[in-house]
């Protein structure tokens, strides 16, 4: 028998092919799953021509490496296995029998991803009654799909923890530990989607638990350790993972549903909550610039994320109010400078750049890789995150003051073909007002000349023998060519 917490997970998916879109969407799925350690198995990459499709179909039970086995649910497939049809339906008679023989098994699950005009999921009836994964939503995305890698790796979804020791308050010692957010994140979320009247005061309350909450993610270098230092900022950053895809959540579900300008100042005053934990609290006496890099990491991310949902769905006006709109901080290093431009939130992390020669993983940003690796799971295209990068690059260099913007993500813009989304778009003369605010100018002759002069001043990021061009991934050529 395999040791599905030890070997690694064989997973066989079952689906529909039910439109480009759908096929598109489980390709994708797949890949992301694959991304975390788990063998799937797809028609498209493990069927060839001149295979037996029934015997394919039958591994899922006959293949004792099979593991798990998800079935992918939208109508079409609920369909097709209940009136046995197509392959959904020789797989569901395939599947049936080993359903009803183990009520507790946990070898087959379903993924939702459709429901009726009732909001009920589309499911098979052999599976009614059934815990489901729900992948309906792009705000929880993110939370199912860690719960899918979770169960496909063979681990409890929700496992007790280890009985603790005497709480040390009752000695009048203070604890630390994780942040305690989830239930104002299900308040702060539910709110929003409903508008009801208290969302945004339930948004800031969660995201005064989160800011508070960060202290808890505090590092030290200790001398004994500092050579192997990163692998503590490394684990903290991985560490504050559940955290960050709460947030991610957030933000998609206030894009989504709201134009409220109060949540755009909520999502402001957290960031500028946040840029203290880039320096040393007033008591502490004794640092390393290292100490500070998980927060750096951290807080980096989250607004890239912020700023590339409001990008993904056409919230030009909510991307650019945190562009425009400087932030608060008393840096002891600039007292007489309290506001600060968005580029505060983009800071050299030295731990990082130590842990690749360390390692001698000689990568060419290490950052850059766990920026796209962490995307796996968020629900988030990662474009989007790279465009938001390219946004922030741009208008960092619109800048008169000395800390710019270094785009980390766009190590890997040469990997999609053509300019962004939204500048593919902006070749419609009606599409680029809608964004040419957002980027700071006016006209199409004034971004041109703006890029020129960006090529002229030889002020184009590098990576070894990678440069970034801007003109590419902007499309110049056909902005706003239509009406």
């Amino acid at each position: 028998m395999i040791d599905t917490k030890t070997a690694d997970p064989k997973l066989f998916i079952s689906y529909s092919w039910t439109t480009p879109d759908h096929e598109a969407w489980v390709l994708q799925f797949a890949e992301e799953l694959t991304s975390q350690g788990i063998h799937v198995i797809l028609d498209k990459w493990d069927l060839q021509p001149g295979h037996d499709a029934n015997a394919f179909m039958e591994s899922m039970v006959s293949d004792p490496t099979v593991t798990k086995v998800l079935l992918i649910c939208d109508e079409m497939y609920a369909r097709k296995s209940d009136g046995r049809k197509g392959g959904a339906g020789t797989e569901a008679q395939i599947i049936t029998p080993e359903i009803y023989a183990h009520t507790a098994q946990d070898k087959f699950a379903a993924v939702v991803r459709e429901r009726d005009g009732e909001g009920k999921p589309f499911l098979p009836v052999y599976y009614k009654g059934r815990i489901y994964f729900d992948l309906t939503s792009a705000s929880t995305y993110a939370t199912e799909f860690d719960r899918i890698v979770r169960w496909a790796w063979g681990q409890q979804l929700h496992v007790r923890p280890q009985k603790g020791q005497r709480p040390s308050f009752l000695e009048g010692k203070t604890v630390s530990g994780k942040i305690l957010s989830s239930a104002a994140h299900r308040r702060a979320m539910e709110a929003v989607r409903t508008g009801a009247s208290n969302a945004v005061p339930a948004v800031r309350e969660y995201l005064d638990i989160i800011a508070e909450g960060l202290e808890a993610f505090r590092l030290r270098t200790e001398h004994a350790t500092r050579e192997t230092f990163d692998d503590q900022v490394v684990a903290s950053i991985e560490e504050f993972t559940p955290y960050r895809n709460e947030i991610v959540e957030l933000f998609s579900v206030i894009a989504r549903y709201s134009h409220a300008m109060e949540y755009l100042e909520s999502l402001h005053r957290f960031f500028e909550k946040c840029i203290p934990y880039f320096d040393r609290p007033e008591n502490v006496q004794s640092w390393s610039e290292w100490d500070f890099d998980n927060y750096r990491f951290i807080i980096h991310e989250l607004f890239l994320y912020c700023v590339g949902i409001f990008l993904q769905h056409e919230r030009f006006d909510a991307a650019q109010w945190f562009f425009d709109n400087e932030y608060y901080w008393d840096d002891r290093r600039e007292r007489d400078n309290k506001m600060h431009a968005f580029t505060v939130f983009r800071e050299t992390l030295r731990s990082l750049d130590h842990r690749n020669q360390r390692n001698e993983l000689r990568r060419l940003s290490l950052r850059a890789d766990m920026l796209k690796d962490r995307n796996a799971g968020t629900g988030i295209d990662f474009q989007h995150v790279m465009c938001a990068d390219f946004v922030a690059y741009l208008r960092g260099e619109r800048l008169v003051e000395w800390r710019k913007w270094w785009p980390e993500t766009l190590l890997y813009a040469d990997r999609f073909s053509g300019p962004f989304e939204i500048f593919a778009r902006a070749k419609s003369q009606r599409y680029f007002d809608k964004i040419k605010n957002l980027l700071g100018i006016g006209s199409k002759d004034e971004l041109g000349a703006f890029l020129e002069a960006l090529l002229q001043k030889d002020r184009l990021p590098r990576w070894q023998f990678e440069t970034l061009d801007p003109i590419k991934l902007v499309g110049l050529a056909n902005i706003a060519t239509t009406p």
